[in-house]
């Protein structure tokens, strides 16, 4: 089998001209029909594993991985002990001598890792931290995995190797299709700060109480993904690409003081032996309880933390059919909990923090979790799970069931409207992810995007949901990714690019694909056949390890909508959008004209923007939200998620207002129509436009008239209209009434780069030529137009 798989090698080889800001092109000499024709052999040959649908094919088939896990906290010395069962299912129809495993550990390790790749630079800036890094890199720092035992499931020692962050283990005898094996591994490893290293997992420690907060992520040992794409996943872990897990049952042991409050994938199944009588009465009460019930109380959070147990308890969790497995443990930690409904099933919401995020999580976490899974469930399949919870710690980092968010208010307890709209936007974004990747289960080694760019994309129409005035982040509307696609070609990558190989991370693998995917629903297929080929995908690839191609044919296959170009636009290629009007020209009946630009110095009133949670109510998916008599959003359902911002954003809280004027300009017309259009068109006018495609990215055309009686009409115009002519289009509009102005994407759909050729401005009235003037051959046609100045404050997209 091919070490790399099709789709990495064909893409790539496409791509070294793409990287470079040219176009993939058949007829490079052409002007027309290389941007639309079919993606062919940059996509894997479809066989009997992957259909040219998008479909699983019928023999795809992908492994099993069971752990039964034991494991011991060392809270003093700040150290985890482990055991683990493992027992591999081999499903492929290959026979395999050695397994791969994941030791994302050895990241830390200054031996294990030593140097292969710090995508984490230090930068020119000393400090202590910084210092004891560098110290501690000389020599051996004492991380990474120790591996004290592996041995067979007769107790025969077995052979293995370690490579940096991988391990080879290999097997006495082939393992044949359809046949398991089981071994077990013993390990320990010194639990890294981090907050000082960096990482998915590791402590906070707390001075001001003497307490930690652990984060148990990406720590055991565990198998890579052996696929018919790329064989064994095995890449290194460098922090950037963050894994790819293959699917099994869990049931893991773990203990820890007795007075810390442990959360994790999955469900706890000794709950009565663990909690208190006044806990377990809580936890029963919070299973039909229409708001958060504190099973852990701030009281008794608050007096965990002054009051060290030095006696263990052991918290024994299962979690069926997931690719892996976190946790956390805590003395600081409050815990809440409701239930949500995802057609007829009880998922329990639960949230898990300190005092310090009191404030916020208590009001608002846990509902945050319940919408997302309710909001995720509408777009893609009905959440599987039974359990999904928040962990406050500081960070952003997802696994299934469970996540790790940050959102801690000020000392008094009081937060600001950003820490709060960040909270719920890391919340919505993380628990988001149980569906990209950890039920839709994408590679993030090598394709980054395809869970943090079709997550982003959720995460914003679930933030819509919300609060239809929920501040954009930069995760779905085409304006907010402008400023990216301004930069140089030479400081772009095309979305379809390896993990590690991407400088610009959060507008490539986030916001571009996000952002894609937005204007594909809103503004290019429409939301119902959108919706449909999104829902489907989700189906199809559900607990399973889908492709890119996988998706993009999936999204043609269940719309029916051509979709090669966008793809070979907006994923491979570097090119942005920026569509010009350059020429307008107007004719009524029998005469023609060519209107004088609008006078020197003539101005328009615009206002200042409102509050943060209001700027963007011009957004199209905003305004669609607002006219769906469908939608009720999660801030009218529930009143008591209303706080001061949300009155803020609404007038309800004063603010100051004040206005600023822009210069208007406008020009040109168009000649007359021959005698038989004059006579079919009485009264109607006409309005040729020319259009040019200056940034290379062929996009729909999207024209607002704004008539004279101050009324307005938008016409759209598929991108499909580039398609005999790339760079150049004329277009014959018939209105029944005159237009005063034309502006090009008013609300800002196809994050057009360079908005100030997108208007023209008023139009003065047109004056009848005579026949004796026509018969002179006097043309009024447009030597181009004085665009209108941007009136709107520039916006950052990251």
């Amino acid at each position: 089998m091919m070490r790399k798989s099709l789709l990495v090698g064909a893409a790539f080889a496409g791509l070294f001209s793409v990287a470079n800001g040219q176009n993939i092109q058949n007829n490079p000499g052409s002007n027309h029909g290389n941007k639309f024709e079919q993606l062919g052999t940059i996509l894997p040959t479809p066989n009997e594993y992957r259909t040219a649908s998008g479909a699983p094919g019928p023999k795809y088939w992908q492994q099993k991985a069971d752990y039964d896990i034991k494991c011991e906290l060392d809270e003093a010395n700040l150290k985890l002990t482990g055991s683990e069962l493992i027992t591999y299912f081999n499903n492929s129809p290959n026979t395999l001598n050695y397994l791969w495993l994941q030791m994302d550990e050895n990241e830390h390790s200054s031996v294990n890792n030593a140097n292969y790749q710090n995508s984490r630079t230090m930068g020119t800036q000393l400090n202590t931290a910084a210092i004891d890094q560098l110290e501690e890199s000389r020599g051996d720092n004492g991380y990474g995995f120790n591996i004290t035992k592996m041995v067979d499931a007769l107790g025969k020692p077995m052979k293995y190797t370690i490579n940096k962050t991988m391990m080879r283990v290999e097997l006495a005898a082939p393992l044949k299709p359809g046949q398991k094996f089981a071994f077990t591994i013993n390990w320990n490893y010194k639990i890294s700060d981090r907050m000082k290293m960096g990482g998915r997992g590791g402590y906070e420690y707390f001075p001001e109480d003497g307490n930690h907060l652990f984060t148990m992520a990406q720590w055991y040992p565990r198998l890579c993904v052996y696929s018919d794409v790329v064989g064994w996943q095995n890449h290194q872990f460098t922090g950037r690409g963050e894994f790819a897990l293959t699917f099994g049952n869990f049931k893991v042991q773990m203990t820890v003081p007795a007075d810390h409050v442990v959360g994790g994938t999955g469900e706890c199944q000794n709950y009565a032996q663990v909690l208190s009588p006044a806990q377990l009465g809580r936890w029963t009460k919070a299973q039909t309880s229409k708001e958060p019930v504190e099973v852990v109380t701030i009281e008794e959070a608050k007096k965990a933390e002054g009051q060290k147990s030095t006696s263990k308890k052991t918290w024994i969790f299962k979690a069926d059919n997931v690719r892996d497995f976190a946790w956390t443990a805590s003395r600081k930690f409050v815990w809440d909990a409701m239930p949500t409904y995802v057609e007829g099933k009880k998922v329990m919401c639960m949230s898990f923090y300190g005092k310090e995020a009191y404030g916020l999580y208590r009001k608002f976490s846990t509902k945050a979790v319940a919408h997302t899974i309710r909001s995720y469930s509408k777009f893609t399949i009905p959440y599987p799970y039974p359990v999904a919870q928040s962990i406050e710690a500081a960070n952003g980092m997802e696994y299934p069931m469970i996540c790790f968010n940050y959102g801690r208010t000020e000392k008094d307890g009081s937060y600001t409207e950003a820490t709060k709209y960040g909270m719920l936007g890391v919340i919505i974004h993380e628990v988001g992810h149980n569906f990209f990747p950890m039920i839709i289960n994408s590679d993030e080694r090598q394709w980054s995007w395809m869970d943090e760019g079709l997550n982003s994309f959720v995460e914003y129409l679930t933030e819509e949901l919300y609060d239809n005035k929920f501040p954009i982040r930069g995760k779905g509307p085409a304006w907010a990714i402008v400023d990216y696609m301004r930069l140089p070609k030479n400081q772009l990558e095309p979305i379809m690019s390896n993990s590690e190989n991407i400088v610009g991370f959060g507008p490539n693998a986030y916001t571009k694909p996000a952002t894609g995917l937005n204007m594909l629903r809103e503004t290019i297929m429409g939301r119902d056949l959108f919706d449909y080929a999104f829902k489907e995908y989700a189906r199809r690839w559900a607990f399973k390890h889908p492709e890119p191609a996988d998706l993009f044919r999936t999204l043609e296959d269940a719309s029916g909508e051509d979709l090669d170009w966008f793809w070979r636009g907006w994923f491979f290629g570097t090119d942005a959008c920026d569509i010009a009007l350059d020429t307008v020209k107007y004719f009524k009946a029998d005469i023609t004209y060519n209107p004088p630009p609008a006078k020197e110095g003539a101005t328009m009133t615009r206002k200042l923007e409102k509050p943060m949670t209001s700027t963007f109510d011009t957004d199209v998916s905003k305004q669609r939200n607002r006219d769906d008599k469908n939608i009720q959003f999660l801030t009218d359902q529930d009143t008591t998620l209303r706080d001061f911002y949300w009155r803020y954003a609404r007038g309800l809280e004063p603010y100051d207002t004040t206005t600023y004027t822009v210069p208007v300009n406008s020009g040109s017309g168009i000649e007359g129509a021959d005698e038989a259009a004059k006579q079919k068109a009485a009264g109607k006018h006409f309005y040729e436009l020319t259009f040019s495609n200056k940034g290379g990215l062929v996009m729909p055309i999207i024209v607002e008239w704004t008539f004279k009686d101050g009324t307005k009409e938008v016409d759209r115009i598929p991108a499909q209209v580039w398609r005999l002519n790339e760079t150049k289009v004329i277009k014959t509009f018939m209105k029944d009434k005159e237009v005063e102005s034309i502006k090009l994407d008013p609300n800002r759909e196809t994050a057009d780069i360079n908005e100030s050729n997108n208007s023209w401005g008023t139009i003065a009235a047109p004056s009848k030529f005579t026949v004796f003037k026509q018969k002179q051959g006097v043309r009024g046609q447009s030597s181009g137009i004085n665009p209108m100045q941007k009136a709107e404050e520039k916006k950052k997209a990251f």
